[in-house]
């Protein structure tokens, strides 16, 4: 089976715009007749009431900054969300955002230079930021009400890469990141494909100074990129599992993945990448 370095690809722009309305859908009917008091487990001190107001408020924050092609990082989030007094009305205030965020998508030119905190510095950062923002929520909203998440196979490839390709940024809001460090450490994530599709993996070096993405074929000091095989440490899953693993939502220990090397520096990684 081929394997695969992938850093940096995204999906389509158009197909983003459409999975965030059709997550955002799935999200809305899952919590629409939940009463908005029950706990989140996965997202600890939340209820669902806390995670449909998230969602829906970084919607219209995005969709603003979208709207505005901001060129700086914003001082503040003044956006007027029009939320309803009730909680049991978040459900419809969430879609009712959806039309807005689908004009304003449509309407940016996804190529388009904006502000972005993470490192493509383009309007399409949002996009994609966005998507799986409110992808991951949902499968928070199906684990609070009993459901199993699922979740298409080629968007959790493109949420693990959109993960990792962001996180070296992440510092100014999760600080933890920041000390995420080694002696040249490298740590492979690698989603396993269904069906005779190639494998993806992408090798993450830890240096004293910090971390980075490694390029495909490349370690970042004209080298080549490790393989799974000489990795200090490996997780390997399917691309849904990888996924919430990064995101805090499963563990390395649990029996959906193979894990290789040394343990300790998974533990590191885990105890700083949570936001």
């Amino acid at each position: 089976m081929t394997t695969n370095t992938t850093t940096g690809h995204p999906l389509p722009y158009d197909l983003y715009r459409e999975t965030i309305e059709h997550e955002t859908m799935r999200f809305a009917a899952l919590v629409r007749d939940i009463d908005p008091a029950r706990p989140v487990p996965s997202c600890p001190g939340w209820t669902l009431a806390d995670l449909t107001r998230h969602v829906g408020s970084v919607h219209r924050w995005f969709s603003t900054l979208l709207s505005r092609l901001v060129q700086e990082p914003p001082v503040g989030r003044e956006v007027d969300l029009g939320l309803p007094d009730d909680p049991r009305a978040y459900a419809d205030w969430l879609t009712a955002g959806v039309p807005g965020v689908a004009a304003v998508l449509r309407d940016t030119e996804p190529g388009a230079p904006m502000w972005a905190w993470g490192e493509d510095q383009h309007a399409r950062f949002w996009a994609r930021r966005m998507l799986f923002e409110t992808l991951v929520h949902r499968t928070d909203a199906e684990r609070a009400v009993g459901a199993e998440p699922d979740i298409d196979a080629a968007l959790a490839t493109d949420g693990v890469d959109e993960f990792l390709v962001n996180l070296p940024h992440a510092g100014t809001f999760a600080p933890g990141v920041t000390k995420i460090r080694s002696d040249g450490e490298t740590l492979v994530f690698r989603c396993v494909g269904r069906g005779g599709t190639a494998d993806e993996e992408w090798p993450v070096r830890l240096d004293p100074d910090g971390f980075r993405l490694l390029r495909p074929d490349h370690d970042g000091t004209g080298g080549r990129a490790p393989h799974t095989a000489t990795a200090t440490a490996t997780v390997e899953g399917q691309a849904a599992d990888v996924l919430l693993l990064l995101y805090g939502r499963r563990s390395y220990r649990e029996p959906v993945f193979e894990v290789t090397g040394k343990t300790a520096v998974l533990d590191h990684w885990f105890a700083h990448t949570a936001f």
